[in-house]
């Protein structure tokens, strides 16, 4: 469950095997949960994690996430000497623990569907996003033919319009709307000529 899971550690933290991740890969969204954690922004509860990390014999991290997930590792790496010093001043971990974990790696990978990342073809998620979304749009497309009815879809995006941009153009959509480029004024009856063509 993300920073969740490390701060309450016990079964939220295990080792991934072949079992646990066969069958898998179809899957949208990530299989080992994501939380929004309030305890991690905070001092104790990245006490906490490091507890549990050191615990482990956890020393690196791989971070899949957006703004507040990557900030949040760049402040846990930047306290992790002095997370571990307050454990072994509080008697939780050992001088020695904390000379073998010593150092804290992290690599940050960007995880949003907006794909609106410089410096990347795609991001994390994205793909996955796409298929959903044209899976929903075939499925939709036999209905809105079969009723001679317009649908509208909306799609996640808060202020990126690239997944509706891109489905729109892979599903030849009538009429789109990206917050990139709002539409103007008259847009209802330029939207409602297009549709009667």
């Amino acid at each position: 469950q993300g920073y969740e899971g490390l701060v309450e550690g016990g079964d939220n933290i295990k080792q991934a095997n072949w079992l646990s991740v066969s069958n898998i890969i179809q899957l949208g969204g990530t299989v080992i949960g994501s939380a929004r954690c309030k305890a991690f922004t905070t001092r104790a509860g990245r006490l906490r994690a490091a507890r549990n990390l050191v615990e482990h014999g956890i020393t690196n991290l791989c971070v899949i996430g957006g703004d507040g997930s990557l900030t949040g590792a760049d402040i846990f790496r930047s306290e992790w000497g002095g997370l571990l010093e307050e454990l072994v001043r509080d008697g939780q971990i050992t001088e020695e623990v904390a000379q073998k974990n010593c150092r804290l790696n992290i690599v940050g990978l960007v995880g949003s569907i907006d794909n609106d990342f410089c410096g990347t073809d795609m991001t994390i998620g994205t793909d996955s996003a796409l298929h959903r979304i044209m899976e929903v749009i075939d499925a939709i497309t036999t209905t809105a033919q079969s009723h001679q009815r317009t649908f509208v879809l909306e799609v996640m995006g808060r202020h990126c319009g690239y997944l509706a941009l891109v489905s729109g153009l892979a599903s030849g959509a009538d009429w789109l709307f990206i917050p990139e480029s709002p539409p103007e004024d008259g847009w209802e009856d330029l939207m409602c000529e297009r549709l009667g063509e």
